[in-house]
């Protein structure tokens, strides 16, 4: 099955083969980066998630935003679970053995978030929850000059989030949303009491207050990985740098991204500090790439690499999700990286020559010499299922 959905035309090239990389992404065969870390008694999953899993509709190409009583042409779209499933399809398709807990509706939009987690994805939701008689979250995202707009419709689980994540695993690394309104949940503070690393992001305050409580949930994690924006409002401060040593004093691995700008962070418990620039890819949707950054750093940081490694894959994770629809289906796999990679190194231009030197690392990760796989994503149009 094809993954993109930028258009009929599209869709139906990507089904005739891998002739062109740059038009077919690829997923290929899983890579194991925490293989040799691997023990009969160590967790079985990597990691643990819990959120609300949303039917996206992206709608791509606007020749220009909707007005009221406008009707306004899109030259692409595509269908995929989002939400929480963005980063869990991320952290799955680059090795890592991901587990979510979250409510499907008994609907189509369940049913397709379902089977394309589990069967397609490899996302273990032995803790989410089919509900009858609820209707899916939903989302319709517009993509227009380099990022979208959401529309949402949602209605409460009838069955509390918190519940059903009791059921989650154990696992060497968990990821959490932080909110004003709340303590981390329970199953968060399990986890991290148990010897997982837990990782936490931030959304949005609509209220713009930027409480405190915020930071002060981060004594129980391990890394914090909020925008430049959210940082510098919850730090009180101008600048993503001094956003970054403001959160020194809140946790042990801080990470300020900031968008194609790159990205600054510390850790603290391996004394680096590393600031790398962004990639600048060709923006088709720019939905759920900072879920794929988080994802990215996450595989690093538990494979132990170096800072500047996992900032750079990061990175690049989030810049090659940019260019094709969908918040999770256009998370990049290790065939994506692979492509990715031999153009780079083989390019002959004083920026390809840097890029190589700077991403050397990606030498001992990618198989070479490397050749496509069969293997293909999942479908990004539920109208296009087989």
């Amino acid at each position: 099955m094809t993954t993109q959905a930028r258009a009929d035309g599209e869709e139906h090239e990507a089904e005739q083969g891998y002739d062109k990389l740059e038009s077919t992404p690829l997923v290929g065969e899983p890579r194991d980066v925490l293989a040799g870390a691997r023990e009969p008694d160590s967790p079985a999953l990597d990691l643990v998630l819990s959120g609300t899993v949303f039917f996206d509709i992206v709608l791509t190409g606007l020749t220009a935003p909707p007005a009221s009583g406008t009707e306004v042409p899109a030259e692409g779209m595509g269908s995929c679970p989002g939400g929480v499933a963005n980063l869990a399809v991320a952290a799955s398709r680059l090795g890592l053995r991901t587990a979510v807990s979250a409510a499907f509706g008994e609907d189509v939009y369940g049913d397709f978030s379902w089977e394309t987690l589990e069967r397609q994805e490899m996302v273990d939701l032995s803790a989410s929850r089919r509900i009858p008689d609820w209707h899916s979250p939903f989302t319709v995202s517009l993509a227009y000059r380099g990022d979208r707009s959401l529309v949402t419709h949602e209605h409460p689980s009838p069955i509390p989030l918190w519940e059903m994540a009791r059921g989650l695993p154990q696992a060497r690394a968990a990821f959490v949303s932080l909110c004003p309104d709340r303590d981390l949940p329970e199953w968060a503070l399990t986890q991290s009491g148990n010897g997982a690393k837990l990782f936490a992001d931030v959304g949005w305050d609509e209220s713009q207050t930027w409480c405190d409580s915020v930071l002060e949930q981060l004594e129980h994690c391990h890394a914090f990985v909020p925008n430049a924006i959210e940082a510098m409002s919850y730090t009180r401060t101008g600048s993503p740098a001094s956003a970054l040593a403001r959160l020194m004093d809140y946790v042990p691995v801080a990470v300020v991204t900031d968008g194609p700008r790159g990205a600054l962070a510390t850790d603290q418990l391996t004394n680096e500090s590393a600031e790398v620039e962004g990639l600048v890819m060709e923006a088709i949707d720019t939905t759920g790439a900072g879920d794929v950054f988080g994802a990215g750093f996450i595989v690093g940081t538990l494979a132990g690499w170096p800072l500047e490694q996992r900032l750079r894959f990061a990175n690049l994770a989030a810049a090659l999700s940019v260019q094709h629809t969908g918040g999770s289906l256009s998370a990049p796999g290790w065939a994506d990286i692979a492509a990715w990679w031999v153009r780079a190194h083989t390019g002959q231009s004083e920026s390809e020559r840097r890029l190589a030197r700077d991403y050397a690392f990606l030498s001992e990760l990618v198989p070479m010499p490397w050749l496509p796989t069969e293997q293909r994503r999942a479908s990004a149009t539920i109208g296009l299922r087989h």
